[in-house]
């Protein structure tokens, strides 16, 4: 089944709820992790510019950041007691999305398991999803773990968050509440 599962982390909380459904899943098929980050340089360059006056490595930086990252979440995979290795890339080799379905196909992974924060309309059109483009193109089953959509200012709860809609039948006799 779902023997070698390689999942995509970057540190946000729905890529870590994605490492915990992709635990669940080893624990399950009896398999084993492949964790890897991705560095992305255009983000960094993007950043640069609102930091001109730091003239460090950020390029080193964001690598020392993501194995650091990997190690973290390598414990936590072996705390669970699975298997797993990680992987270091850069954006230099290509989009973040292509990284991902390469290593995928190398591997070989059964499994792709990766968070995904779940925006619609324009958020989604202006922010771009890399989590998008592998379930597109990747050749390899992907699960998709969404992290709950949090309501902007005024706005009301999305309906899954609401008090849920019940219906009962005590003795044949339709109530609702």
């Amino acid at each position: 089944m779902f023997q070698q599962i390689l999942v995509p982390v970057d540190g946000s909380q729905t890529s870590m709820q994605g490492l915990d459904q992709a635990i669940a899943v080893a624990k399950l098929a009896n398999g084993r992790l492949r964790l890897i980050h991705v560095v992305d340089e255009l983000s960094a360059a993007m950043a640069m510019d609102a930091y001109s006056s730091y003239a460090g490595d950020w390029t080193g930086l964001l690598r020392e950041t993501g194995a650091k990252l990997l190690a973290e979440c390598r414990q936590k995979v072996e705390a669970a007691g699975i298997t797993v290795d990680t992987v270091l890339r850069d954006t230099f080799e290509g989009p973040v999305h292509d990284i991902v379905i390469k290593e995928a196909s190398s591997w070989p992974a059964d499994l792709i398991v990766l968070g995904t924060h779940g925006r619609r309309g324009a958020k989604r059109l202006f922010l771009g999803s890399s989590a998008e483009q592998i379930l597109r193109s990747a050749s390899t089953p992907v699960l998709l773990v969404r992290a709950p959509e949090q309501p902007a200012d005024g706005e009301a709860a999305p309906v899954a968050e609401r008090e849920p809609f019940r219906v009962h039948l005590p003795s044949g006799a339709l109530a609702i509440e």
